[in-house]
């Protein structure tokens, strides 16, 4: 049943703010990255290493954290995963040397491994499969707001108080929010889901042998099948391998932006951060709810509205994004937003294409598997491999990269749009009221 005490909206107003906190507080990050640079005497592509190390140990935590929720409480997951990335976020003043900052990083990407794995399966079973788009729109609103907190908060603090000072602003919000988390009620999995049971949900049988020992068998057993089985089903795997050619060039973009307009374009650190953390914060904004809307709208003529919305957003990204990064004067500013536009529409239909493309009761393994995935073929190398190509040739150089990576996505989106999932029509379009900003 519907959260009767802690209304849908409430929840996802929660999950949102702390998914905010989340990419705050590894943008935060980028924005210091000359300040670091500087003090530990360290290369591109040691400044690289740094978030593909982060990305490393998020994506090996997401396989076990997956299955886990799918069987125990997300939200108890949630609120331990909180707690602990934003401890080590406090830890930051005590980092002075390289190695110190590189396992501090790591070790966030543990704790927020816990929480990209579980929330949106939590927001997913709030609301109907037919309004999820618009749902995720706002849910992954925190993506583009939290990301330009970060770059603001590092961009003005860090010049005046040092690069440490900020991580303590971006750190405190997270112990609240992972008390109110502990207050929401966890939706019944898969109440209003089209997609019942697939071949991967069956139990296994159990095990002979002690306690303990049945345990550990049978969730070995439970998640090898699953895991098999995902990687069989098309609909999962072409949202995945799209998405993972998106993350690539989206990580990459956002590393190195900030210093392609300081080192670069000859901006000065504040005002780097400050551009491109408008143009994350106000075109991630309008992508997020536009491209949920747009596949929803769609998503009544077409059951592959959320790849087609995915896959032409990328494909008309690639020619801005050329001018963007490689034609200097007037015209850069204003395709630099135009491209990030297209480049985050995606995110809201991609996101809801995904979790419809498997049954509730995996669905956190199944984005534990998406996580793993998206971040070895995505942002783990291309911040490293961009540091790389920079200190042999040139930062805008290094773009290159990620425009490649852009255009391979969207033809993996196109050849996707044959595998989506049906849908059951003539069901009514949310749970609950959609949260304002989020109705058509």
């Amino acid at each position: 049943m519907p959260n009767q005490k802690l209304p849908a909206r409430t929840a996802l107003l929660v999950l949102t703010a702390l998914n905010l906190l989340n990419y705050a507080d590894r943008n935060v990050l980028f924005a210091v990255q000359p300040l670091v640079q500087d003090e530990f005497h360290l290369s591109k592509v040691q400044i690289g290493y740094l978030t593909s190390a982060f990305l490393g140990f998020y994506m090996i935590a997401a396989p076990f954290v997956g299955p886990l929720a799918d069987r125990y409480s997300r939200k108890l997951i949630i609120v331990l995963g909180a707690t602990f990335w934003s401890g080590l976020t406090l830890l930051t003043a005590f980092t002075h040397t390289y190695t110190e900052l590189l396992v501090r990083h790591t070790l966030v990407g543990i704790g927020e491994a816990t929480f990209v794995t579980i929330a949106p399966t939590f927001v997913a079973d709030l609301f109907a499969e037919q309004v999820r788009g618009r749902i995720l729109g706002v849910f992954y609103l925190a993506i583009p707001v939290g990301s330009a907190a970060g770059y603001l908060l590092g961009g003005n603090l860090a010049p005046h108080y040092g690069w440490r000072f900020p991580f303590y602003i971006a750190a405190v919000p997270g112990f609240l929010l992972a008390i109110a988390v502990l207050f929401l009620k966890e939706p019944e999995r898969g109440q209003f889901d089209s997609l019942k049971e697939s071949p991967e949900d069956s139990p296994t049988t159990v095990l002979s042998g002690n306690r303990l020992k049945r345990f550990y068998m049978t969730v070995y057993f439970d998640v090898k099948r699953v895991y098999a089985g995902v990687l069989r089903n098309p609909a999962f795997l072409t949202a995945t391998l799209g998405m993972a050619m998106m993350t690539f060039s989206l990580g990459g973009i956002q590393v190195w932006m900030p210093q392609f307009l300081y080192s670069e374009r000859h901006y000065s650190l504040a005002q780097a951060n400050f551009i491109f953390g408008i143009i994350i914060v106000i075109d991630g904004i309008l992508a997020a709810l536009a491209g949920g809307w747009l596949g929803d709208y769609l998503l009544r003529r077409m059951k592959s509205s959320y790849y087609l919305v995915s896959a032409a957003s990328m494909a008309l990204g690639v020619p801005v994004m050329i001018v963007a990064l490689f034609v200097k004067g007037r015209a850069m500013v204003p395709a630099i937003a135009v491209a990030a536009f297209f480049l985050l529409l995606n995110t809201s239909p991609l996101n809801a294409a995904l979790i419809n493309s498997v049954g509730a009761h995996i669905r956190a393994t199944a984005i534990a598997v998406n996580i793993f995935i998206i971040h070895i073929l995505g942002d783990v190398p291309s911040p490293t491999m961009m540091g790389w190509v920079a200190d042999r040739r040139s930062l805008q150089a290094a773009f290159i990269l990620p425009v490649i990576a852009m255009g391979i996505s969207s033809a993996i989106l196109f050849y996707g749009m044959r595998f989506a999932p049906p849908l059951r029509v003539g069901e009514p379009l949310a749970a609950s009221p959609l949260p304002s900003g989020a109705s058509s």
